[in-house]
């Protein structure tokens, strides 16, 4: 199985809500129009309007690599709205496990039991 799932936690900075909702819709119609690889992109925002979660879903590494790369230059302008950490399930290549060393994520394989 080569699918990845993710889930992306945010945290909202004070007084850049509607910054953030700008940004992300941006995101949004990037994965739209250049992801090729990218299965599901959902954003959640809680009732009080200070954290979002993301869900993911991703082909294979490779498609979330794209990912990445088509987001690049919106990354740094989405990170100025919010903080945040996320989870990747499945089993990432090599490739990707390398650019996800330093970020605030974390890898979990499946579990299979005996």
């Amino acid at each position: 199985m080569s699918e990845l799932q993710c889930v992306a936690r945010l945290k909202i900075h004070p007084g850049k809500l509607e910054e953030f909702k700008r940004v992300t819709a941006k995101c949004m119609e990037s994965v739209r129009t250049k992801d090729t690889g990218t299965l599901q992109y959902e954003m959640y925002i809680n009732q009080d309007q200070t954290e979002g979660l993301a869900f993911e879903r991703y082909r294979d590494s490779q498609a979330l690599i794209e990912h990445l790369e088509n987001l690049g230059e919106l990354m740094a302008e989405f990170f100025q709205t919010c903080s945040g950490s996320g989870e990747v399930c499945g089993t990432p290549s090599p490739e990707l496990r390398e650019r996800l060393k330093d970020a605030p994520v974390q890898i979990y394989t499946l579990f299979q039991s005996a």
